[in-house]
């Protein structure tokens, strides 16, 4: 009973902790976007072309991929102008395809769903002939209206690594918001570690190097579950509060692993246990857990991960870039 009364405090902790950390009024649970993108049942019913769309529901990026391939570049560009929300959210359809059906949203805006708090991804670099991609994976409070910060770390990570490095900012989950169970479950975690094993087999159809997954707090645990089903080179974690794993071993995947933590972050003070669902388990800091530990001494807090100068920064871009 003892040591059940231990857990299970250490479990509100990790709430409170996480939570309160974050900032921000305490908020209900957030529900991630379901069913069909809009404009699908035009999408579907679209027979100009004389032969069946692939459904954006259940083809395969490598489906879409070869459905695009035996188009012609007017056929293309008549998809574009006809079907901009499916056209840019369909994994596997080709880069140019989806910057320019997106263009509304941005410049090099490679998804944009803007169901609820929205989903967005935006490139930095040219990705269409990069040799190295890195996808970068936000925490909480992380959506269209504070997607800028994902952008910036972006930007800074690929003008470290250089330019045959293209680097996406990936908002492309619902993130907890606020104080609430959200952050301290694997919920939103589990369906976003769906669609991000969906994005990064689109990079793979599009014919993109292996990308290596740059995962930010909240970001590692979709990471930690998305881990055996991506073709990652490399999976870095940074302020994690656990991947829900107990090493890398039990993550399952070949990718090199790295973690980061920073004395100065607050994340060193939530408990690392899983307990009723509550809690995200071992720190991947740990010596037991397996991962290779990058420098953090001189991250000033837990969302400068990506400062410019800083000996983190400089082996995000060594690993981003290949040279790791």
């Amino acid at each position: 009973m003892r040591r059940f009364r231990t857990l299970l405090t250490t479990a509100v902790l990790t709430t409170l902790l996480v939570g309160g950390a974050a900032g921000g009024a305490s908020a209900s649970s957030e529900s991630a976007p379901s069913g069909p993108l809009p404009g699908t049942a035009a999408w579907l019913a679209d027979d100009t072309l004389g032969r069946e769309l692939p459904d954006p529901a259940t083809a395969t990026p490598s489906e879409v991929a070869a459905f695009f391939a035996g188009l012609t570049g007017a056929q293309r560009q008549r998809l574009v102008e006809d079907h901009p929300t499916v056209v840019g959210n369909l994994d596997g359809a080709p880069v140019q395809l989806r910057y320019e059906a997106n263009a509304p949203a941005g410049d090099h805006v490679l998804a944009y769903d803007p169901r609820g708090r929205g989903l967005i991804a935006r490139v930095a670099g040219d990705l269409e002939n990069a040799d190295h991609v890195a996808v970068i994976v936000p925490g909480s409070d992380i959506d269209v209206s504070t997607f800028e910060r994902t952008v910036q770390r972006a930007a800074d990570l690929q003008d470290e690594a250089g330019d045959d490095t293209a680097v996406i900012a990936w908002a492309g989950y619902t993130t907890p918001s606020g104080i609430g169970l959200d952050l301290a479950t694997g919920r939103l975690a589990e369906a976003g570690a769906e669609r991000l094993t969906r994005f990064t087999e689109g990079l793979d159809a599009a014919g993109l190097p292996d990308p290596s997954l740059f995962c930010h707090s909240y970001g590692s645990v979709v990471c930690g579950l998305a881990a055996a089903d991506t073709d990652a080179s490399d999976i870095v974690v940074m302020g994690s509060p656990g991947m829900r794993a107990d090493s890398v071993n039990a993550l399952g995947t070949d990718a090199h692993v790295w973690a980061a933590k920073s004395p100065a972050d607050w994340i060193d003070r939530v408990p690392n246990v899983e307990f009723l669902g509550l809690g995200h388990g071992a720190d991947p800091t740990s010596p037991g857990f397996g991962a290779r530990v990058l420098p953090a001494d001189d991250v000033p807090a837990h969302d400068e991960y990506f400062t410019p100068g800083t000996s983190t920064l400089t082996a995000f871009a060594a690993i981003a870039d290949g040279d790791q």
